[in-house]
């Protein structure tokens, strides 16, 4: 019995003696970002442990010995330290992380903590993350953080900060360069991979963690795309801790909206992540009868079962309901003759859109030098409309004169989808030659879009025919017995002319059974694309290379599902090589050489009455630059200057009969120089400043007058200003205060060589104010309330901006 109390007391005086000892510590990243993560694992034993959002970790029972700790967080450069215990020891730590981009991701998984204008890194220049003052291409963003304190909430509202990019119109259609894209090309890009939107309407950005636009061809990265730039929106990726907010928001033209976003953790090893937007918009407009309510839902969940592989899944479902607004028509030759809010609309037209996009990804880590990631995503988009609008063009009299005050309508009945899927796949290796590093890349794309049977279009335009049992497209004054005529002796419209002079006659509900129609069908369309590329990113002392090629064939089928049809191929080898050299820390000079290709058959161009198939759009361009950093890597800079030429552009063919056709010219160059700058001077004190001057003309054209002429709404000079500071100390503490300011100087419009738009100004400014969790936000636009046109085809279709206007937001976060 003697031996059974000296074992007990034995026991108990071991477990005391492990008891109390401990180790404590705090992780410090160098970026000091805020809600720094980590996992410290002890490796003799493979216990572990996460720290709190302050970096914080502690392990208790240890034994006495030995011990390597192990500190790894995503984005940082792993560190480990070797430690010995002794008996009732108590040990504190103080460890501190560096980020380490040769060590990130190969594929966007977990959100970004930065809260800031400034975003260190991107996937979008180098298909993995990468530091944007690495990469041998300029790069312009907007933050989550800058979009929100904007108050923007679509692409359109956003693309004001981005040096050399403006509105084409106030459809989902940008300007790069001097280079259009829109929404409806499948070359934009979510999360680096080929998508759409439906081009009419900009759906709520609520979703989103950033929008960037990667300049120049990027074909050597995605396949065919625009010589300007492309388009990139980063969606919002779940984090490990949670963080939830919540929002209403009211003002200008009868808006209300509401928007949630939910993230965190959905098991105790954090190994399930989540992330929940929500977002509904019910908004007029100042355009005579424009409403908007939308819808989003967008989910994401990350699955991290190891330290080797990641898997990332994404929805983003988007329902619309408004009406199409063509734009502004005036009097012939009289910009200022009506009223920017004047829509050509009747009240019985409609817009119902609805789009889906589903995404999935995968990144395994094979070893420390060789992992895999694969993505794909899926797009589908609905449309049926119903519109009364202009047919571009000012009505006539009974012998063919123009009635420069009244508009030639038409109305369009119209259904159709649209299918589109991208599958990414790339193998990732870095390896080490003498002192060269490698970074290699591998990889495969392949992309298809499909339109299905079924779309048509419900057409009624033109003049009735004299027995009034149809209509005849167009009028021909020597030609007036074959027409109805009024008791004036003028042609009797199929649609009723819209009366610039008289607008609310003409907005009225009308009945459209009461038209002619004819029936204009959607073929089925299918094209596929696939490309494989191999990049190399060297780093040799202060010197870096990305060099990559990459060959695409592209295939159309013309007569789709028809005994007729026929593949039409197209291909292409594209080369891309980037030098990026160091001179100081903060300091970095780059230079680039890249080309693009984008093909123009029928199915790209997705309008019927354009003509075609066209030859491929041809591209190249040079860049060299310089970036740097300011005031402890809170200020980035981007200098770039730049030239792109390009060959077999598409144009109006100014055909009175068929005003959608279009025609080739030979050559057209763009080159500029812009600069870009985004973060913080002081920590209370955040910036975003963009500027570019773009010279970008037609230089070689089968029409002598058009040589010469700037490309159509681009531009020679545009900035862009918005600041914002936060009161710390005094009787203003927990206030903020911003303004901003953007400029755009005189546009040629797109189907007129004669027709401008002015350059303007406009200003906007914010205040805020924050206690606890709850802040409070006005934004006010326009402040001036300066009347302008972000774009335009001609003086039948403009593109006002809005009017002074306001938006007031309540926000809880929790």
């Amino acid at each position: 019995m003697k031996s059974l109390y000296i074992l007990v007391f034995v026991a108990f005086f071991n477990l005391s003696q492990a008891q109390n000892t401990e180790i404590k510590g705090k992780i410090t990243p160098e970026n000091n970002i805020e809600n720094f993560y980590a996992t410290v694992t002890i490796k003799q034993t493979g216990e572990k442990t996460t720290t709190d959002n302050l970096g914080n970790f502690e392990f208790y029972n240890l034994k006495a010995g030995k011990y390597t700790l192990l500190f790894t967080s995503l984005g940082y450069a792993p560190q480990t330290k070797e430690i010995v215990l002794q008996d009732n020891e108590k040990m504190n730590l103080s460890i501190s992380m560096g980020e380490n981009i040769n060590e990130l991701q190969t594929v966007e998984i977990t959100g970004r903590k930065e809260k800031s204008y400034k975003n260190t890194k991107s996937f979008i220049g180098a298909k993995t993350e990468i530091a944007l003052k690495d990469l041998p291409q300029a790069v312009s963003y907007a933050t989550k953080e800058l979009i929100a304190d904007q108050g923007a909430i679509r692409v359109g509202e956003v693309v004001k900060n981005f040096s050399g990019v403006s509105q084409f119109t106030f459809y989902d259609d940008i300007s790069i360069r001097g280079f259009r894209i829109n929404g409806q090309s499948n070359t934009q890009l979510l999360n680096g991979l080929r998508t759409s939107t439906g081009f009419w309407k900009q759906p709520l950005a609520n979703y989103l963690e950033r929008v960037e636009v990667l300049k120049g061809p990027s074909s050597a990265l995605f396949g065919n795309a625009s010589p300007g730039g492309v388009v990139n929106r980063v969606t919002k990726k779940p984090l490990d801790k949670a963080a939830n907010s919540i929002s209403f928001s009211t003002g200008s033209f009868n808006t209300l909206r509401a928007l949630t976003d939910f993230t965190g953790p959905l098991n105790e090893k954090k190994t399930l992540l989540y992330r929940l937007n929500l977002g509904y918009e019910n908004a007029n407009s100042f355009r005579d009868l424009q409403f908007d309510k939308n819808i989003v839902i967008a989910p994401s969940l990350s699955f991290l079962p190891n330290d080797k592989t990641r898997v990332n899944l994404d929805l983003i479902y988007t329902s619309s309901k408004s009406i199409l607004d063509r734009g502004q028509s005036t009097y012939e030759n009289d910009l200022y003759s009506t009223k920017t809010s004047q829509s050509l609309n009747s009240t019985n037209d409609y817009l119902n859109e609805e789009t889906y996009i589903l995404t999935t990804s995968l990144n395994h880590q094979f070893t420390d030098k060789l992992s895999f990631s694969s993505s794909y995503i899926r797009t589908g988009y609905s449309e049926d409309l119903l519109e009364h609008r202009g047919a571009n063009k000012y009505a006539v009299d009974g012998d063919g004169a123009t009635i420069p005050t009244q508009i030639e309508m038409q109305v369009f009945m119209r259904k159709r989808k649209r299918y589109i899927d991208n599958i990414s796949s790339f193998l990732n290796y870095k390896a080490e030659t003498g002192t060269l590093t490698h970074n290699l890349i591998l990889g495969f794309d392949y992309a298809q879009e499909q339109v299905p049977a079924g779309g048509s279009q419900l057409q009624a335009r033109g003049y009735r025919n004299a027995t009034n049992t149809g209509a005849i497209a167009t009028y021909n004054p020597n030609n007036k017995n074959a027409y109805l005529l009024d008791s004036k002796g003028n042609p009797v419209p199929n649609v009723a002319h819209f009366d610039l002079a008289n607008p609310s006659s003409s907005q009225q509900l009308k009945d459209i059974s009461k038209y002619f129609y004819t029936t204009v069908p959607f073929e089925q369309s299918y094209y596929s694309t696939y490309g494989v590329y191999v990049q190399d990113h060297i780093k040799w002392g202060e010197l870096q290379a990305l060099i990559g090629f990459r060959y695409d064939e592209y295939i159309d089928r013309t007569n789709y599902n028809k005994p007729t049809e026929e593949k039409v191929k197209q291909h292409s080898l594209l080369p891309r090589i980037g030098l990026t050299y160091t001179i100081s820390p903060n300091i970095n000079l780059y230079s680039t050489y890249v080309t693009g290709y984008n093909p123009q058959t029928a199915s790209v161009i997705a309008n019927p009455n354009a003509g075609g198939p066209f030859d491929p759009l041809e591209n190249d361009m040079i860049e060299a630059g310089g970036k740097s950093s300011w005031f402890n890597d809170k200020l980035f800079v981007t200098l770039a200057l730049y030239k792109i030429e390009q060959k077999n552009t598409l144009y109006t063919a100014n055909d009175a009969g068929n005003p959608d056709l279009m025609r080739a010219i030979g050559k057209e160059e763009s080159k500029g120089i812009e600069v870009d700058i985004t973060g913080n001077i002081l920590p209370q004190w955040s910036i975003s400043v963009a500027y570019s001057y773009n010279e970008s003309h037609i230089t070689d054209s089968p029409v002598a007058e058009e040589i010469g002429r700037q490309k159509p709404n681009t531009p020679a000079n545009q900035g862009n200003i918005w600041t914002r500071y936060n009161f710390t100390n005094g009787t203003l503490k927990d206030f903020g205060i911003a303004f901003g300011a953007n400029y755009v100087t005189t546009r040629t419009m797109s189907q007129t060589n004669t027709q401008t738009l002015p350059g303007y100004a406009v200003m906007n400014a914010a205040l805020y104010y924050t206690i606890d969790k709850f802040k409070l936000q006005l934004n006010a636009n326009n402040l001036a309330n300066k009347t302008y046109w972000v774009g335009g085809y001609d003086y039948i279709r403009l593109f006002p901006g809005a009017p002074r206007n306001w938006m007031l937001t309540l926000g809880y976060s929790f």
